[in-house]
């Protein structure tokens, strides 16, 4: 029998939705569906999430996936591709229980919703060409690439793709240009000779899986999230989990207020990058963003006050302040108290309040507000329980995009 590992990746520090592998669809957790996706296959003979967190592990492990070791945090990074994932984990099981398949099947738990039968149709595709290095499934691609341009540095613009014999692709009709397809994410099924010998997880003769594009979907954004519950509800065949175990215990996001009238801002990481330098006398420098400053600016021209509530008593903070011209709070240990007491002595609502935040001590104001705000770069655990991210990194336009946003919506 060929042994054919199925691998779900999983890490806990998603930035664009935060938890998003354990988030709900339609009554279960994402993840359960690529792990019921390698449960219900007739050929896979294993399944195992590799995940850098307790949480998303004690759930998987709960719907039937195998965790047998949290991935180290130096794969589980923003930036890490999916190569050393495998590599790890293929690593860790031959070094501790001399396993080794043959066939490793990637599932993304971003591309929840699959047909019945794909996982097996991807497997036996590589069993039946021994000559091919990985399947992965495609779909017809939406937007044709013979029809997309280059502009270079002076402004002008080339054809992103020529065909022989067609001297403008781009002027032709789409029926006379080569059919092109787009990868998604549902599955990958790769020979474990390929990662190990060719370091690659796709190796140079890759086969396609031809998927109905009805079954399109790669979740990135809570909109994302919403569409995969629709095709979860539309009677579309596909695979489902059977588990009746609880789903985590998450809240929705809460969205920005409509009319907000007071932001408050943490300091160190979020008007600066968290970074200090320090000379011979002891006196501390920041980097903060002109733009963040701007940006206020506009925010209390709109008639939204800003505040800065910071734990470090270091004069920079109120020198910063007075260049915003905008109040401070510093040498805070109880930032929720001081909150708290500040909607109070300004007669605020906290629904018409907004928290910015990157550390565990801004934690516990999160609940006293309408909606909690992070940088990009902020700790995970605040990530994970942010109604918002910001795409920018603290001290590097997080403050700007925030008041970009309130004032577009207003």
């Amino acid at each position: 029998m060929v042994e054919v590992l199925a691998l779900i990746p999983a890490r806990g520090g998603s930035k664009s939705i935060p938890r998003k592998n354990i988030r709900p669809l339609a009554d279960h957790p994402l993840i359960a569906y690529s792990i019921a996706a390698a449960l219900q296959s007739r050929l896979v003979t294993r399944t195992l999430v590799s995940t850098d967190d307790e949480e998303i592990a004690s759930i998987s492990r709960s719907y039937g996936a195998e965790t047998p070791f949290l991935r180290p945090a130096e794969f589980a990074q923003d930036a890490t591709t999916d190569f050393p994932v495998f590599t790890h984990a293929l690593d860790w099981l031959a070094e501790h229980e001399h396993y080794h398949p043959q066939i490793v099947v990637q599932l993304r738990p971003t591309s929840p919703i699959r047909p019945p039968t794909m996982v097996d149709d991807a497997i036996q595709l590589l069993l039946d060409h021994p000559e091919a290095d990985s399947v992965r499934g495609v779909v017809p691609s939406g937007q044709n690439p013979y029809k997309m341009w280059r502009i270079s540095p002076d402004g002008c613009m080339s054809p992103l793709l020529t065909v022989e014999g067609l001297p403008e692709p781009y002027n032709s009709p789409r029926q006379a240009l080569p059919s092109t397809y787009w990868q998604t994410g549902h599955i990958d099924a790769i020979r474990v000779a390929t990662i190990q010998q060719k370091h690659s997880l796709s190796g140079e003769i890759i086969l396609p899986l031809l998927i109905d594009p009805r079954y399109t979907i790669d979740i990135d954004t809570l909109r994302d999230l919403e569409r995969a519950a629709d095709l979860a509800h539309s009677g579309l065949p596909a695979v489902h989990p059977t588990s009746h175990s609880p789903l985590p215990t998450l809240r929705s996001p809460r969205p920005l207020p409509s009319h907000p009238r007071l932001v408050v801002f943490d300091f160190d990481g979020v008007m600066t990058d968290d970074h200090v330098w320090v000379d011979q006398d002891g006196r501390e420098l920041v980097m903060a963003s002109r733009s963040d400053g701007m940006g206020i600016g506009l925010l209390k021209e709109a008639g939204i006050e800003a505040l800065i509530l910071s734990k470090e008593p270091n004069p920079v903070v109120a020198a910063r302040a007075r260049k915003l011209k905008i109040p401070v709070l510093q040498g805070v240990d109880d930032k929720a108290s001081i909150l708290q007491q500040t909607l109070s002595d300004k007669n605020l609502s906290p629904d018409q309040v907004i928290y910015v935040g990157n550390d565990i001590n801004d934690l516990p104001c999160f609940p006293l507000v309408a909606c909690a705000v992070a940088p990009a770069d902020a700790h995970p655990a605040v990530l994970a329980q942010a109604d918002l991210v910001l795409s920018k990194n603290g001290g590097q336009g997080a403050v700007r995009e925030l008041c970009e946003r309130l004032l577009s919506s207003r």
